[in-house]
Parts: C-alpha cells; sequence; structure tokens
C-alpha cells in the first residue's frame, strides 16, 4: 500500500491509499476532491515520514594493545 498527498484545482489537499503506483494511474480519472467535487486531481509534493538517526555502533577492536584494556586510540577511546 502507498499513500498519497493529492490536492484539487481548488488547492484543497486530501491523502488516498492506493495498492501501488499503477492503481493511482488506473484510478486517477476516478478520483473527485472530498471538499468541493472537482474530478482535476494531481499528486501533492509530499515529505517522507523519517524516523530519529540511531546512534552509530562503536568500531569492531582494531587488535592493538589498548583495545583489549578497553581503550582504543584508533576508534577515539582513549
Amino acid at each position: 500500500m502507498i499513500r498519497y498527498a493529492l490536492r484539487c484545482d481548488h488547492g484543497h489537499e486530501f491523502e488516498e491509499w492506493f495498492a501501488n503506483m499503477a492503481d493511482y494511474d488506473d484510478r486517477k480519472s476516478e478520483l473527485t476532491c472530498p471538499d468541493c467535487g472537482s474530478g482535476t486531481v494531481e499528486k501533492a509534493i509530499m515529505a517522507p515520514n523519517v524516523g530519529k538517526a540511531r546512534a552509530a555502533a562503536p568500531p569492531p577492536p582494531c587488535g592493538a594493545p589498548a583495545c583489549s584494556r578497553g581503550g582504543c586510540a584508533m576508534a577515539g577511546f582513549d
């Protein structure tokens, strides 16, 4: 399923779910604005829903003697 933000020629914005991108193309001529009933509907620009960035995992030990003591200078963990 894919959700598109849509806008009619009068500037009303709404969302609609489609099975896939081809489903939008197949149903485009049938779409009407729920606010004014206009049949001239186009995709609107949508901002992606991006989650929070995750903290990067620490790098693996490099094998130097300091790594075995828990402080690897190569990884910035002095």
